[in-house]
C-alpha cells in the first residue's frame, strides 16, 4: 500500500494507491484511520476498489459501520469510483445524500476530490 501525499491550503491529504482490498470491515477503516491520522494526515482518498463489494450493498449495514468511523473521527474522505453502475436506487440516494454533506464524498476522479477538499 502506497500513501501520496497532496496538500491543498496546508491541508494534508492522504491517497491510498493500491490494488489490494484494504477495507472490509469498520474494524479496517478505523486501523488505516489511525494510521493517516497518526501519520498527520487531515483527510483520506481511497478508491472504490479497495473497499468491500459488501459496502455498497446497504442492506449488510457495512457502509454505515465504517463511514461513522470517519465521521466520528472527524476525518474527511473521498471515495474515487465509477457508481453509476449500481442500479439500487437506495445506493444512489445514499450517494446524493452524503456528497451534500462534503464530509463523505463520492467522486469519479481524483482532481474532483482534491478539488472538494480545497473549499
Amino acid at each position: 500500500m502506497e500513501i501520496k501525499n497532496h496538500i491543498i491550503n496546508n491541508t494534508k491529504i492522504a491517497e491510498i494507491v493500491t490494488d489490494e482490498l484494504i477495507i472490509q470491515s469498520a474494524q479496517d477503516s478505523l486501523d488505516l484511520l489511525g494510521n493517516i491520522y497518526y501519520q498527520g494526515f487531515d483527510r483520506l482518498i481511497i478508491y472504490e476498489k479497495n473497499m468491500t463489494p459488501d459496502f455498497f450493498d446497504l442492506k449488510t449495514k457495512i457502509a454505515g459501520d465504517i463511514l461513522q468511523k470517519f465521521s466520528n473521527y472527524r476525518m474527511p474522505l473521498a471515495i474515487i469510483g465509477d457508481f453509476k453502475k449500481y442500479e439500487s436506487k437506495s445506493i444512489k440516494d445514499f450517494i446524493f445524500e452524503s456528497n451534500k454533506t462534503r464530509h463523505i464524498n463520492f467522486v469519479a476522479v481524483l482532481e474532483e476530490a482534491l478539488e472538494n477538499f480545497s473549499k
